[in-house]
């Protein structure tokens, strides 16, 4: 699997969305720190919080998921690698 310390990301692009969606009266400028802004929002809503955490896990496994499907050789991502990197995570 990946590094234990390795902080994941999310792109700005999908940050915004998610802040659009649950403020949309929000607007935000270009050159806004986001990931400040998300820090804030967290204590204006938590659903915002449990949003992110579930994407930052799926994308941790689908990450698990492809390096097993690596790890025995397979060029398609089955439901048994998909299990396994659940197990782990």
């Amino acid at each position: 699997g990946e590094g234990e310390g390795m902080r994941r990301t999310v792109s700005r692009g999908t940050l915004k969305k998610i802040i659009k969606k649950h403020k949309p009266q929000l607007r935000v400028a270009g050159n806004a720190d986001l990931s400040f802004f998300c820090f804030i929002l967290f204590f204006v809503s938590p659903l915002l919080k449990v949003h992110l955490s579930f994407l930052l896990f799926l994308h941790r496994l689908a990450g698990e998921a492809r390096m097993n499907a690596f790890e025995n050789k397979s060029k398609i991502i089955k439901p048994e690698h998909v299990i396994a990197a659940a197990k782990v995570i």
